[in-house]
């Protein structure tokens, strides 16, 4: 290991991200630090006005950026954002599956429509988007997935159940795809964060918001910018002999 090694461990210069679910908390803060690391990067949200700001605001860092419009849950645009991104810079080499929602029913009351909303927009959308943009990924020589799951696909997520397996499903197929894409130079990982302070916690009650941030050894929350050296570890040549592994960044939530 010498210098001009050293300083490509974590150089993404040249290459292509998409972000889903960028424009906010954990995944805006990773399009930053793939900005600031020299990757073209591509956020997608559901709201157009949303992903215009973030597409601004990382030009802004002097980065390359487009904000695409996606619903997860919808597989055309799912399709589109694929086609999107590498009509637009050329190709895709990482791809960062972060849109997420935590809809909440108690086990006993869920409807088909709650159900079909968490499982198209966490795992269906995730596993299509990584269809879609395999025939780009198995071009690059840097062809990274990074799927952010949860912490509480390994806990007793009671009133949450819903999320917490569509996040152990995703997980499932990190571990498969890892398996499957080896072959094609493309790696596959996870990261599950614990309690995170977003607008998805913040939706919380006060004292729920407490009770998770006490949950763990480190007694607090994490910052979004906290989740940014895990994704991107995941995502760099630093990793480039890990797939198939799920890094768990929750304060020492889980007991693993």
């Amino acid at each position: 290991m010498d210098q001009d090694a050293w300083n490509k461990l974590f150089d993404f210069s040249g290459r292509v991200a998409i972000v889903t679910g960028g424009t906010r908390g954990i995944g805006r803060a990773v399009a930053e630090g793939l900005v600031a690391a020299g990757a073209k990067v591509v956020v997608a949200s559901r709201k157009p006005e949303a992903c215009a700001e973030a597409e601004a605001h990382l030009k802004a860092m002097g980065g390359e950026a487009l904000g695409v419009p996606t619903h997860m849950g919808d597989l055309e645009a799912v399709s589109a954002l694929a086609r999107t991104t590498a009509e637009h810079f050329g190709g895709i080499d990482v791809v960062v599956n972060n849109a997420a929602t935590a809809l909440t029913q108690p086990l006993g009351e869920f409807t088909p429509e709650a159900w079909q909303k968490v499982f198209a927009v966490d795992l269906q959308g995730p596993v299509f988007l990584i269809q879609e943009t395999l025939p780009w990924l198995e071009k690059s020589p840097n062809a990274s997935i990074v799927n952010v799951i949860s912490a509480g696909a390994f806990l007793f997520s009671t009133f949450n159940s819903m999320y917490a397996a569509a996040k152990s499903g995703l997980m499932s197929f990190t571990r498969s795809m890892a398996g499957e894409f080896a072959a094609r130079g493309i790696r596959v990982n996870a990261v599950a964060p614990g309690t995170v302070d977003t607008d998805m916690v913040r939706a919380n009650p006060p004292e729920a918001q407490e009770m998770m941030a006490n949950a763990c050894f480190m007694r607090r929350a994490a910052h979004v910018d906290e989740m940014v050296g895990p994704v991107l570890f995941l995502a760099s040549d630093a990793a480039s002999y890990v797939t198939g592994q799920v890094l768990i960044a929750d304060g020492g939530l889980t007991p693993h």
